[in-house]
C-alpha cells in the first residue's frame, strides 16, 4: 500500500504561553478529501499555516509521500507540491481572469532585452485549464473582480492544479458563499480529487464537509477530538460533536449525579 501524500503525526505548535495545537494527527491520500472541522479557535488556522510552511510545528512530523520533510517556508511547501488556497484568495481584482492565473508566474517569450510576457500563451492556458476543470462561460479577458465568489474559488484552484499541486489546501472556501455558490466551489472541490489531488477541506459547515469528505478531523482548543472515515460516522453525529454535544452531554450527567436538575442544562 503506497504512503499517502501527507501525513501529520503528533504536531503540536506553541505561541508563548498559548498552546494553539498539540497532538495533532493528520491523514490525506491521494483521490481523497480529509476535511478538518472547528469553530473559531479550534486550531484549523495553525494547522493550514503548518501544512503550507508559514509556520513550522515545535513537535511531531510531517511527511510528504512517506518521507519526513520541514516545511521552513511557503515556496518549499509549493516546490513539494503543496498549494494553499485562502479565504482571501490573494487575486488582483482589476486584472483579468488569465493574468491572475498566472500572476508570479508570467510566461515569457523572446531573449535578451526583446524578452516579453506571452500573453496569447497565457490566455490559452488559463482558458484551457479551466475547462478542463469544468468551469464553462468564464471570458479570461474579463477582470477578475467581476467574477462571483464561487468562481474566483474555482479558478484559484485551477490555478493550484496546473502549477502542480499534489496536495490542496482550502480554507475556508464556502464561508462567505450562499447556497447556491458555495454548491459550485463543492463540485470543484470533487473535480480536484477526481484529478488524484489529496484535499485538505477546511471548514466549520458541517453539511459541506460532510457532502464530499472523505475523512473528517474534528479540533476543539488545538486538540483532536477524533478522526473519522465517512463510514464511521453521521452527518448528525458529526453535527453534533462541532456543536459541542458530547460536551453537554456529559456536563448534564455531572450535574444530574450531583443532583441538579439536567433538563434545565439541556434547555439552556
Amino acid at each position: 500500500m503506497s504512503a499517502p501524500l501527507l501525513r501529520l503525526t503528533g504536531v503540536g505548535k506553541t505561541y508563548g504561553a498559548v498552546r494553539a495545537l498539540a497532538e495533532v494527527d493528520l491523514e490525506v491520500a491521494a483521490g481523497e478529501i480529509t476535511c478538518v472541522l472547528g469553530d473559531n479557535g479550534a486550531g484549523k488556522s495553525t494547522l493550514i499555516k503548518i501544512i503550507a510552511g508559514v509556520h513550522e510545528s515545535d513537535e511531531g512530523q510531517v511527511e510528504l509521500g512517506g518521507e519526513a520533510v520541514r516545511l521552513r517556508s511557503p515556496r518549499l511547501a509549493i516546490e513539494c507540491g503543496v498549494a494553499t488556497v485562502y479565504q482571501d484568495l490573494a487575486i488582483a481584482p482589476l486584472m483579468p481572469v488569465w493574468a491572475n492565473f498566472f500572476l508570479g508566474r508570467e510566461l515569457l517569450k523572446g531573449r535578451g532585452p526583446f524578452q516579453r510576457m506571452d500573453i496569447a500563451r497565457m490566455r490559452e492556458i488559463a482558458r484551457s485549464e479551466l475547462a478542463a476543470m469544468g468551469i464553462d462561460g468564464v471570458d479570461v479577458e474579463r477582470p477578475i473582480g467581476g467574477l462571483s465568489g464561487g468562481q474566483r474559488q474555482c479558478v484559484a484552484i485551477a490555478r493550484a492544479i496546473h502549477f502542480g499541486a499534489k496536495v490542496l489546501i482550502l480554507d475556508e472556501p464556502t464561508a462567505a458563499l450562499g447556497v447556491k455558490q458555495a454548491g459550485v466551489v463543492l463540485r470543484y472541490v470533487l473535480a480536484a480529487r477526481a484529478r488524484g489531488l489529496g484535499v485538505v477541506f477546511i471548514t466549520h459547515n458541517p453539511h459541506h464537509a460532510y457532502s464530499v469528505g472523505d475523512r473528517f478531523l474534528l479540533l476543539q482548543r488545538g486538540r483532536s477530538q477524533g478522526c473519522f472515515l465517512k463510514s464511521e460516522i453521521t452527518l448528525e453525529d458529526l453535527t453534533r460533536r462541532m456543536a459541542g454535544g458530547i460536551e453537554l452531554d456529559e456536563l448534564a450527567h455531572e450535574l444530574e449525579n450531583r443532583g441538579a436538575p439536567a433538563a434545565r442544562i439541556a434547555g439552556a
